[in-house]
């Protein structure tokens, strides 16, 4: 025979029974939400698309500019006289290379018309150090940023390009110190080889 003071003992047990299930539900959904919370920072599948897209479309202007030989050409855009690019300040162009090479307009419609930003920087090694001369700035790459580079070489007999982008006549042999990349083979037919980078990111 049941009292009625083990009903309420057992009745009493149910109750706290429920309520720690209650709570631990509540913990466990609490959790789960900390866990996945999303934030505009957070990186996902599509953004990952988006930034795999971003280095495939910089490697394929590198790639086609490379086979055109127009490539070479961007980096001969140089003022010996100046020591710097065509009408650029001393840290590179701020608004995108210059239409004036095949380069600068192929990057420029590919990305910057595009709403993607992009650093372009060239590497070159003087007295065992890897140096970087910055071509175009536009700003900090974000955290999600992608990276695209091709190897150059450069000849003593590569002729550097005018303002308007025709060869000016002047060989890297006759610029000598006023080009910013030093000869990595003195009397050699080459004049040094560099790395082109290009970092692309979402504006």
């Amino acid at each position: 025979m049941v009292t009625s003071a083990s009903s309420d003992r057992r009745g009493q047990a149910h109750t706290l029974e429920a309520i720690a299930a209650g709570i631990l539900l509540l913990s466990s959904v609490a959790f789960a939400l900390q866990v996945t919370a999303v934030t505009p920072l957070t990186g996902s599948t599509s953004n990952q698309r988006i930034e795999d897209h971003q280095a495939v479309v910089a490697e394929d202007v590198l790639a086609s500019q490379a086979a055109n030989e127009t490539l070479s050409a961007g980096l001969l855009y140089w003022n010996d006289t100046r020591r710097q690019w065509h009408g650029a300040p001393w840290d590179g162009y701020h608004d995108g290379a210059p239409e004036a090479t095949a380069l600068g307009r192929a990057l420029n419609d590919a990305l910057l018309d595009r709403g993607v930003a992009y650093n372009l920087n060239v590497y070159f090694w003087r007295n065992d150090q890897r140096i970087r001369e910055q071509v175009v700035y536009l700003g900090e790459p974000s955290d999600h940023a992608s990276v695209a580079t091709w190897t150059v070489t450069l000849y003593d007999d590569d002729e550097l390009r005018d303002a308007d982008g025709d060869p000016t006549g002047t060989t890297l042999a006759d610029a000598g110190d006023g080009y910013f990349a030093p000869d990595v083979e003195p009397g050699g037919p080459v004049r040094t080889v560099v790395v082109v980078e290009v970092v692309t990111w979402r504006m």
